[in-house]
């Protein structure tokens, strides 16, 4: 009976020892995580910020090239205008160009 009585007493201490180090362990393993989510809240900032001055970057080029292609593009219709038509045509007062045709204004 003195023997079952010693079984019992240890294995009780033997349990609470378990609990406190579950709890522990517990209480560690909470820190260790509240850290890694700083670390990703963190990391994540970090990379939106990054990742937004790149989006700018792109968007000003982009920006940049296409103002630049529509100058040309431009530029050239302006080009094949004055070719077609003639840079005297579109120098003179009172002169339109309808459906392919130039005529005079009074006469129309």
């Amino acid at each position: 009976m003195a023997r079952l009585v010693g079984e019992i007493h240890a294995t009780r201490e033997t349990r609470g020892r378990l609990m406190r180090d579950l709890t522990d362990a517990t209480v560690e393993m909470k820190r260790t995580v509240a850290g890694m989510q700083a670390g990703f809240r963190s990391a994540r900032t970090d990379m939106a910020r990054r990742q937004q001055r790149m989006l700018r970057g792109f968007v000003s080029g982009l920006t940049a090239t296409v103002t630049g292609l529509r100058k040309g593009m431009a530029d050239d219709l302006s080009g094949a205008q004055k070719a077609w038509g003639g840079v005297a045509a579109e120098t003179v007062p009172g002169r339109a160009r309808r459906g392919g045709k130039r005529f005079d204004r009074e006469n129309a």
